[in-house]
C-alpha cells in the first residue's frame, strides 16, 4: 500500500492577503514575564513576522480575537479562524512558535514542526499558504528547507486496508504555497526541490514501515526497494537464499531459516558521473520485516509494532533515492539484508554457532538478538567490498529506548563520526546522541565456545544497548571509520499525530543519512 497522493509544493511572492487559497497559515509566538502578563489575553501573544497583512487586514484586532479562542503560541498549537471576508482566504490559521526568538527566525526544527502540525489540522483543504517567518536574505535556506519537509511530511497519510469510506476522514491538504520575498529566486528554488525529494523519501519510507507484515516479506520488501532504485538508476544487486547461503552469510541465513519466506541481502550503488572526490559512503539497515523473536519469542503485547523492525532498511533504501536525485559528489553503497525472524521447526537455536561472512563465530544466545547477526554479514560485506565511512542504522534495542526515549537515537562507533551524527542529526531535527563501548560490555560477551556471543553470557541487560554497539564493531574492519544509529525508539511513533509525525513510520533517519552524504560530498 502507499500514501494516496503527495503534497504539491511551490513558492509565491503574492501578498499573503490576497492569494486565492482556502486556508492561509500564519506563525504567533508566546509571550512571557512582564510583557506578557500586563495587558491580559490579547497581550500574551505576539504576531510572528509574515503575518503583517493579515494583521492589518483585522484592523490590529487578529491577536486579541486568536487569544479569545484560547490560541497562547505554544509550540505545535493551532488555532482556525474565519475570516469572513477581510482577507482572500475564508480561513486563517495560527500554529504556535512558541517564545519570540531575539534577533532571529525561530529555530528550523520550530518551523517544521510548526509547518507539519499546520498542515495535518487542514486535512480536507485543498489549497494552503504559509506565511511563516522566513528571513529575507541568503541565509533562510535551512528555515525554508525546515518549512517545505514540515508541509510535506505533516501531509503524509498512509492509505490503509479499509474497505469502507471513512465520512469523517479529510483528504491531505493537495498544495501547498509557501510565501517568500522572492518566488523566482534560484536558491530557494533550489530548496524546495531538494525537499521534494528528501520528502519524498521520508514519505516512501513511512509507507514500507506502515505495510502491513504479511504484504511486506522479504522477498516482496527486496523487490519494492530494487524497483524503486532501477527507476532512480541506481545499480541494483540481489542475492536470494541460494546466493546467500553459498556466499557464506551464515548470520542473514540462520535468521531466515525458520520463515517460509527466505532472506535477501539488497545491494543498492550510486555512482557519481564525474567520479566524485574520492570517498566512498557504505549504508546499512536492518530489514527484520517481522520480529516474533522466534525460539526466544516475545511477548504477545505490542508483537504488532515488529511489523517496524525493518525500519532501518526502510530508511537507507529510501536515502539512497534521495541521493540519486541530489547527485552528490560521492560514492555511496547499500546493503540492506532482510529476514523474517519466525519460531518453527528450521529456527536457529540458542546454543547454535553461526559463522559469519567475516569468518567469525557467533554463539547464538538468544534468537531475539537476531538484528546484529544480519547487520554483522551487511557490515562484513560492505568493508570486504571497500569504503571509507559506513553508516548503519536499525531498531536494535529496547536499551536505547530506556536510556535516550523515543525521539533521540544511540550512536556509537569511530568517536569523530559519532559527532558527526550529532550534528548532523541536530540539523535535520533528527537527534542523536553519542554513546560509548565500554571495554567490559565486551568482555561480558566472551563465550566459551566461540569468538564472541551475541549478548551478555550472564543474560545481562544492563548496557543493553551498547552490547549491540560492541557486537557490531566485530564486523568492521580498523580501515574503517563507522557509526551505528540506534532508531528503536524515533523509528516508529506509536502515540498521537504531532508537528510533521504522523501515527506510525517515521522515516527516520532518512534526512540524516542524506545529510551526511551530503557533508562528506563537501567535507571528504
Amino acid at each position: 500500500m502507499t500514501s494516496p497522493r503527495t503534497t504539491n509544493l511551490s513558492l509565491v511572492d503574492t501578498d499573503p492577503a490576497e492569494l486565492a487559497v482556502d486556508a492561509i497559515v500564519i506563525g504567533v509566538h508566546s509571550q512571557t514575564g512582564e510583557q506578557g502578563a500586563t495587558s491580559g489575553l490579547a497581550g500574551t501573544l505576539l504576531l510572528a513576522s509574515g503575518a503583517e497583512s493579515i494583521a492589518a487586514a483585522f484592523d490590529g484586532k487578529l491577536t486579541e480575537t486568536l487569544a479569545l479562542l484560547g490560541a497562547t503560541g505554544g509550540p505545535g498549537e493551532v488555532i482556525k479562524l474565519a475570516t469572513l471576508g477581510t482577507v482572500t482566504a475564508p480561513l486563517v490559521t495560527a500554529v504556535g512558535l512558541g517564545p519570540e526568538p531575539s534577533g532571529a527566525a525561530p529555530a528550523p526544527e520550530t518551523l517544521r514542526r510548526a509547518a507539519g502540525a499546520a498542515i495535518r489540522a487542514l486535512a480536507g483543504a485543498p489549497r494552503v499558504a504559509l506565511a511563516l517567518p522566513l528571513p529575507d536574505d541568503a541565509d533562510a535556506s535551512a528555515e525554508l528547507r525546515a518549512v517545505a519537509e514540515g508541509a510535506l511530511l505533516g501531509g503524509y497519510r498512509f492509505a490503509g486496508y479499509k474497505t469502507r469510506p471513512q465520512p469523517t476522514r479529510r483528504e491531505p491538504v493537495a498544495e501547498v504555497l509557501i510565501a517568500v520575498p522572492d518566488a523566482s529566486d534560484a536558491g530557494a528554488q533550489s530548496e524546495v526541490a531538494r525537499a521534494q525529494a528528501v520528502a519524498g523519501a521520508v514519505r516512501l519510507s513511512r509507507d514500507w514501515v506502515n505495510t502491513a507484515p504479511n504484504e511486506l516479506r522479504p522477498p516482496s520488501f527486496a523487490d519494492a526497494v530494487a524497483s524503486a532504485a532501477r527507476e532512480a538508476g541506481l545499480g541494483v544487486e540481489v542475492l536470494d537464499e541460494a546466493a546467500l547461503a553459498a556466499g557464506g552469510y551464515g548470520g542473514i541465513v540462520a535468521v531466515g531459516q525458520g520463515s517460509e519466506a527466505p532472506p535477501r541481502l539488497v545491494k543498492l550503488t550510486y555512482t557519481p558521473q564525474d567520479g566524485g572526490n574520492g570517498k566512498r559512503v557504505a549504508l546499512v539497515g536492518k530489514g527484520i520485516t517481522f520480529d516474533t523473536g522466534g525460539i526466544s519469542i516475545k511477548p504477545a503485547q505490542g508483537m504488532w509494532e515488529m511489523k517496524s523492525d525493518m525500519a532501518g532498511a526502510a530508511a537507507v533504501g529510501a536515502a539512497m533515492l534521495a541521493i540519486a536525485a541530489l547527485k552528490p559528489t560521492v560514492a555511496v553503497s547499500a546493503y540492506l539484508p532482510m529476514a523474517e525472524n519466525m519460531p518453527s521447526g528450521t529456527s536457529y537455536r540458542p546454543g547454535d554457532v553461526i559463522t559469519m561472512f567475516n569468518g567469525k563465530r557467533v554463539e547464538v544466545l538468544n534468537t531475539d538478538a537476531e538484528g546484529r547477526m544480519i547487520l554483522g554479514d551487511a557490515i562484513a560485506r560492505a568493508c570486504a567490498d571497500g569504503t571509507d565511512y559506513l553508516f548503519e542504522t536499525s531498531t536494535l534495542t529496547g536499551g536505547q529506548v530506556i536510556a535516550l526515549g523515543k525521539r533521540m537515537a544511540g550512536v556509537m562507533g569511530t568517536p569523530q563520526l559519532c559527532d558527526r551524527v550529532k550534528v548532523a542529526g541536530d540539523a535535520v531535527g533528527e537527534p542523536a546522541w553519542p554513546m560509548p563501548l565500554p571495554d567490559d560490555v565486551r568482555k561480558g560477551m566472551e563465550s566459551d565456545v566461540a569468538d564472541i556471543s551475541q549478548v551478555n553470557a550472564g543474560m545481562d541487560r544492563a548496557g543493553h544497548m551498547l552490547q549491540g554497539g560492541v557486537f557490531l564493531r566485530e564486523f568492521v574492519t580498523d580501515d574503517v571509520a563507522w557509526a551505528h544509529i540506534d532508531i528503536a525508539g524515533p523509528g516508529y511513533h506509536s502515540g498521537e499525530p504531532t508537528g510533521y509525525w504522523t501515527k506510525g513510520g517515521t522515516g527516520v533517519p532518512v534526512r540524516t543519512l542524506v545529510q551526511l552524504v551530503e557533508d562528506v560530498a563537501t567535507n571528504g
